[in-house]
């Protein structure tokens, strides 16, 4: 199964506008981090998590050709913004998408993107989707098995997702007890790292790292950073099997639906 990091950046991209820190001017191409998204590729199908507004720009890098479903963590706006431009899969493909999501992430999907929805003139095109609400415990897919495990944002539900031994945990600064157990016994961990600071609504470095060494992956790369996080710097710092993730960034880890030894 292939990661593709399509995003590795807070929810100000990084430049961030206005500012001349060392990370915004940095000439390593890892500090340049657009909001945060993954590709997922197993057998022939692709799965996005979460549309940025730099999704065109980010497909197109990463030479993502076709989808074939949407997942999303949850609809703020660094997270929902870039779904209009699916359209063009959706012209090369001839076909509606399914989108999965918790029902009140599908309102507010239907709400900012009500032209989506409704009966419109002929134009440039609009998405096709199908919005599936992600119920239970798990989605059956097109024969993968995808876990959707709550975590929590401050105090507002995130989605984080676990496909065989990879999870992708995003905008977090509280994952549960019960979310915790279903996280264990990981080849790859993506998790959220917004930066060395405190912060409410995010887990900061230490945290992220406190979790890390409860959950024991084989390994893990954080994202979701903010420009006060110097990719080199701060590696550095980190302890073995722990990296930063980035733009562009290519993960092979074990598929669910192949062959196991």
């Amino acid at each position: 199964m292939r990661i593709t990091v399509l995003g590795s950046g807070t929810s100000h991209g990084i430049p961030s506008v206005g500012c001349d820190c060392d990370v915004c001017a940095s000439a390593d191409p890892r500090d340049t981090r657009t909001r945060c998204s993954i590709a997922i590729q197993s057998q022939d199908k692709t799965l996005l998590i979460d549309t940025p507004p730099e999704l065109r720009q980010q497909v197109i890098r990463s030479q993502i050709r076709k989808v074939d479903a949407l997942l999303f963590t949850h609809s703020h706006a660094d997270h929902i913004f870039g779904l209009d431009d699916v359209r063009r899969f959706n012209e090369m493909q001839g076909g509606e998408m399914p989108v999965f999501a918790r029902p009140d992430v599908l309102d507010d999907l239907s709400r900012v993107f009500r032209y989506v929805f409704t009966a419109t003139q002929v134009g440039g095109g609009k998405p096709q989707l199908a919005l599936h609400p992600l119920e239970g415990d798990r989605l059956e897919w097109e024969g993968l098995t995808i876990e959707t495990i709550p975590v929590f944002h401050g105090n507002y539900p995130i989605t984080a997702f676990r496909i065989g031994d990879f999870a992708y945990v995003t905008d977090t600064s509280l994952i549960p007890e019960e979310s915790l157990e279903r996280l264990r016994g990981l080849d790859t961990l993506i998790l959220d790292a917004l930066r060395w600071e405190a912060h409410t609504t995010h887990f900061n470095i230490d945290e992220a790292l406190a979790a890390v060494a409860l959950l024991q992956p084989r390994r893990t790369y954080f994202t979701h950073m903010a420009h006060t996080v110097p990719h080199a710097e701060t590696e550095g710092r980190l302890p073995e099997g722990v990296r930063l993730a980035y733009d562009g960034l290519i993960l092979n880890v074990p598929d669910p639906t192949g062959p196991r030894d």
